[in-house]
């Protein structure tokens, strides 16, 4: 899944940015935007936008991030999941029997799914800034 939080710098975007702007800082304000942006992987410049047009969308650098890891964590337990009913579909139509572990299987596949609707939800943004 790529949605450029990968990226350090900002993705480009059709006809580039034109507008700059400048920011005088002092010397501890500059060392303590590099370190938050180091921190997070991204650029001083990239840091500077999504922080603030994050509070248009309610949706801070952070909680971006915290979000992206529940989706791949429960993406991996999708899959952990999907694993374990195909041994168990093996199983069954080897032996025409279903194994007792099937509905657990589901019933953890089905919260997966679940949680991973509800993170999709959070994660949705009408108007993306970029």
């Amino acid at each position: 899944m790529r949605d450029g939080m990968d990226r350090k710098r900002q993705a480009n975007v059709p006809g580039g940015r034109m507008t700059r702007r400048v920011v005088k800082l002092s010397v501890a304000q500059d060392a303590a935007l590099r370190v938050h942006a180091t921190e997070l992987g991204v650029s001083v410049p990239r840091l500077l936008v999504e922080s603030t047009l994050s509070s248009f969308s309610g949706e801070t650098l952070k909680e971006r991030r915290d979000l992206l890891t529940a989706l791949f964590t429960l993406q991996r337990g999708l899959a952990a999941a999907g694993n374990n009913i195909n041994q168990i579909a093996r199983a069954a139509n080897a032996t025409g029997e279903i194994a007792p572990e099937l509905n657990a299987s589901l019933a953890h596949l089905r919260s997966t799914v679940t949680r991973i609707n509800e993170c999709l939800e959070v994660l949705a943004i009408s108007d993306d800034p970029s």
